[in-house]
């Protein structure tokens, strides 16, 4: 079985950096994915991918991307369950972030 994912995308907003009770550093973020087809009037349609690093990767793109910031990433899909305050459940689907880069021009 393989579980491998590569996108390339803008950041949708700044980096959420915090740090779990064990002190480990996590990062959230969604990257806005063009998909490779424009709708009936000629506008791009995209994809927005919530993203999660971990330790050197949450550090890294904390310091280093922002808001517009071009990125690729690399990684797996995972997804788990969760509740609300009211007691309904959803599914998340989410990238796990095993390695990251700079592409193109980084409009921060």
């Amino acid at each position: 079985m393989v579980n491998a994912c590569v996108l390339m995308g803008r950041l949708t907003a700044q980096p959420e950096l915090r740090k779990t009770n064990s002190g480990k550093s996590v990062c959230s973020f969604t990257i806005a994915v063009e998909r490779n087809y424009r709708d009936e009037d000629g506008k791009s349609i995209a994809d927005f991918i919530d993203c999660v690093a971990w330790e050197r990767d949450a550090e890294f793109v904390a310091q280093y991307f922002g808001k517009g910031s071009m990125i690729a990433v690399q990684g797996s899909i995972q997804t788990r369950a969760r509740e609300n305050s009211k007691g309904d459940k959803s599914k998340v689907c989410e990238l796990k972030v095993d390695g990251l880069s700079f592409c193109g021009k980084n409009s921060r």
